[in-house]
């Protein structure tokens, strides 16, 4: 139908531009493609109306005439008349109003036309794979993230529980350990039996505290609390970064967004960073109430991640179903 308009708009313009337009349609992208079939049907539109007639108003204008040469104004405008303005009917001048009229519609550009701009690659199926690879990568790096905070926080407890153990060991009476104050102990003229039984009993608790010394200096050693802090910025900047990028890809491929569990998981796990973030100074001062937000904070956004990868994968599949590289 629009190359049989189109045809006909040629032959009435006498000119090759609109089959020009049609035969080029395919190297424009689809805003640019819409914008020409709306030429090329006002076009067709414009040519099936041979001109319209202006209301009729012959009494004042033969009044407003009278003193002119009546003949020779009419054979000018026999003359010189292309849109048929010298016509008297009515009826078709107010068909062919209206179809000029709508052909004016269709010449007007969509009101939320987003995709019109050439986005080249950013548009294609590299951009839009940026999201979702970013994405994924993200999610791996939060769980990493969050086992450095973890081990942060067990290198920082650690002294507390080294300290309350430590005080249920028995006195030592000057020895650096309790095998060299139960050796001292029996070796001693008199033997204190009962404080020995309490010094083997000891024994394994020295054991555990050995342990826990040794897992605090190999954490030290580690630095989880600097890895942990700058992964976090990390992960705060590029997470936001595309997580805004998403959205801004879908617009510009399909001119609007479409809101649903992804797009909200997406925003709410961008609100959980912020919180999380903003509890680092408190946290700095030892406040624990911020530490239990913190914490919360993050496992709450680990479990959007989740959501956002079953939510995600449906839409990834569109993508590349619907996009070409690059």
């Amino acid at each position: 139908w629009v190359h049989n308009a189109l045809v006909r708009s040629s032959r009435t313009f006498n000119s090759p531009l609109p089959a020009f337009l049609l035969i080029h349609t395919s190297y424009f992208n689809n805003s640019n493609r819409k914008m020409i079939y709306r030429f090329i049907v006002a076009a067709a539109l414009a040519t099936s109306a041979n001109g319209f007639t202006m209301p009729s108003s012959s009494a004042s204008t033969s009044t407003r005439l009278s003193a002119l040469d009546t003949d020779a104004f009419e054979s000018s405008i026999e003359t010189f008349d292309p849109l048929n303005l010298s016509e008297e009917n009515s009826s078709t001048h107010n068909n062919r109003a209206a179809v000029i009229a709508a052909a004016a519609a269709f010449m007007t550009p969509l009101s939320a036309n987003a995709a019109g701009p050439d986005w080249g690659i950013f548009e294609g199926r590299t951009g839009s794979l940026l999201h979702p690879v970013a994405m994924f990568t993200m999610a791996a790096f939060s769980v990493s993230t969050g086992l450095l905070g973890f081990q942060w926080r067990r290198q920082r407890t650690l002294g507390d529980e080294i300290s309350s153990l430590k005080k249920t060991l028995p006195d030592l009476a000057g020895a650096s350990s309790i095998a060299d104050a139960l050796q001292n102990a029996q070796s001693a003229e008199t033997v204190d039996s009962a404080y020995v039984a309490k010094l083997k009993a000891a024994m394994p608790i020295e054991s555990q505290i050995s342990e826990l010394q040794k897992e605090r200096k190999d954490l030290a050693s580690a630095g989880p609390r600097d890895k942990h802090f700058s992964q976090g910025a990390l992960l705060a900047f590029i997470g936001t970064a595309f997580a805004i990028e998403g959205p801004l890809n879908t617009y510009a491929r399909a001119g609007k967004l479409f809101p649903g569990p992804h797009l909200y998981a997406g925003a709410g796990l961008v609100v959980l960073w912020a919180l999380a973030a903003s509890m680092v100074p408190a946290m700095q001062k030892g406040n624990d109430a911020a530490r239990t937000v913190h914490i919360g904070a993050n496992l709450a956004g680990i479990g959007l991640f989740g959501w956002q990868v079953t939510s995600g994968i449906p839409i990834l599949l569109k993508v590349v179903e619907f996009t070409k590289w690059p």
